[in-house]
């Protein structure tokens, strides 16, 4: 209950004799009754302390009590006037230096009449709460959406409810979608707040940010009710009313992890398959199962977070997925690098950058790193694989908290290769380096190394040597028998395209 409410109640008759700002919408804290000249060690803070003023000899000791109260941050005294027959002025002076609310309280008023008050209308209010809590969850459990009950509890609290995500993803858009710039501005300010419910102006709008679930959680992959209006002027039903929907969202997005959850197996499977260089109709098979159309063209998007858990990024990702549009086929790569295969679309790369840089201001010292690939077929997936890996460390190589870098800022061969369908890549490797390969299996010679490093080494053989620790002799005997196999003169710049490209074309 408030403490105007408190004030309210006709048969206390309390009487307030100073009133500190804003101290009457406060909700009324722990009761506790006391004739110490000094109570503050027992306070905890927010407390109403009750005195009969026994501890009153002389004026100057109203200023003891009342800075002792207040330097536990206790902020209203109830003073009776049983034993002094009225409360004396010092002590109305005392609290107005301290900004403390003074009430009086009449002398055929027992203390214990209003500690009584104070529990019984709590126990009403925790039963009125408990019923509404229970009614939304009983909606939830006989199939109402989230929307729907977020449409409802912004109804009774006659205040748009939206349920969004760190990315900015709109679980329950309330009347309609916030603009990005609005969208940035509430995340911002819903990773760096000191505490939560937090309160943010942009604009001419004002708008509360309550927690989905523990406020003490990872905000990062935390959900959030953005609430119009101020909270700390709303009546205390209206603040309860939103925390309930808080916890009924909490129930929701567990519920909707869970089918999230469900799928990660598949999205494994789906990446192994990729890396491991599986038939595309193994592929195409897997890929529906993870809800996507393997005939419509994907894009691949690689991530890392420094300093976040797996299952934090997972969550991260996952998310954004969902809120670009795609199905979350999300899984971790044979790097540790998360990978996403996500339907193709004109701005996803747009869209990914927007979703991305939303989590920069609670990413901490950490550093996001997303590579983007560009459209692809699906029989040409692990090309664009290794394009969005190419982008990713191009990403990696910034100093920005949050780097996003698509195929449109890359200019290299992985480009090239990525338009290249699988099968057909498979085939120029072998086509080119099948002699070769053979070689190595049976001999051990590893002539397919020493050449990816000489081709590495701008064809030198000195460093070459240097960098492999053999002797000149040694890599020029092994590069010979390189030509041998391939049918290649490495001196020539074709040639060596050729060759370079085959390795690559190896995955």
């Amino acid at each position: 209950m408030l403490l105007s409410e408190l004030l309210a109640a006709p048969a206390l008759g309390l009487r307030v004799l100073h009133e500190s700002p804003g101290s009457l919408g406060r909700p009324v804290g722990r009761v506790i009754t006391t004739d110490l000249l000094e109570p503050g060690r027992y306070l905890t803070g927010g407390e109403l302390v009750m005195t009969g003023l026994a501890w009153r000899q002389t004026a100057d000791d109203s200023e003891t009590f009342v800075a002792s109260v207040t330097s536990r941050g206790a902020t209203t005294v109830l003073a009776g006037d049983a034993l002094l027959g009225a409360v004396p002025d010092d002590l109305v002076e005392a609290c107005r230096r301290h900004a403390c609310t003074l009430i009086e309280v009449p002398i055929e008023v027992a203390f214990a009449d209003i500690t009584e008050h104070v529990a019984a209308t709590r126990s009403a209010v925790s039963g009125a709460r408990l019923s509404r809590q229970r009614q939304l969850l009983s909606s939830l459990a006989d199939g109402r959406t989230l929307v729907e009950l977020a449409a409802r509890v912004s109804t009774e609290v006659g205040r748009h409810c939206r349920v969004l995500t760190t990315t900015g993803r709109h679980i329950a858009q309330g009347p309609g979608e916030l603009a990005p710039a609005t969208l940035d501005a509430l995340v911002r300010a819903f990773l760096v707040a000191d505490r939560l419910p937090a309160v943010v102006r942009d604009d001419d709008s004002t708008y509360s940010l309550f927690p989905v679930g523990p406020g003490l959680g990872n905000r990062l992959t935390a959900w959030l009710v953005a609430v119009d209006g101020d909270h700390t002027e709303w009546p205390h039903d209206q603040v309860e009313a939103v925390q309930e929907l808080c916890s009924i969202a909490a129930v929701d997005r567990s519920r909707r992890d869970e089918g999230v959850r469900a799928l990660r197996p598949t999205s494994t499977d789906v990446l192994a398959l990729v890396e491991g260089g599986a038939p595309h109709a193994e592929v195409a098979v897997r890929l529906r199962q993870a809800g996507l159309d393997p005939d419509l063209p994907v894009t691949v998007v690689v991530v890392d977070l420094d300093g976040e858990p797996d299952e934090s990024a997972l969550l991260l990702f996952e998310d954004v997925a969902l809120a670009v549009g795609g199905s979350p086929v999300v899984a971790p790569g044979r790097d540790g690098r998360l990978v996403g295969i996500l339907p193709a679309s004109e701005d996803l790369a747009d869209r990914l950058r927007t979703s991305f840089a939303r989590l920069g201001p609670g990413t901490g010292r950490g550093r996001l790193a997303v590579g983007v690939s560009g459209e692809a077929r699906t029989d040409a997936i692990t090309g664009a694989l290794e394009e969005a890996r190419f982008a990713h460390r191009v990403a990696r190589s910034g100093s920005a908290p949050v780097s996003v870098v698509g195929s449109e800022e890359v200019a290299s061969h992985v480009l090239l290769l990525a338009c290249v369908p699988d099968d057909v890549r498979r085939s120029y490797a072998q086509r080119v380096l099948g002699a070769l390969l053979d070689h190595d299996r049976r001999t051990n010679a590893d002539l397919v190394g020493t050449l990816g490093e000489f081709l590495a080494c701008s064809g030198s053989w000195a460093r070459t040597a240097e960098s492999l620790h053999l002797h000149v002799n040694t890599v020029r005997y092994r590069i010979e028998k390189v030509q041998e196999l391939t049918g290649r003169d490495l001196s020539r710049l074709e040639d060596r395209v050729d060759v370079f490209l085959a390795l690559e074309s190896l995955g």
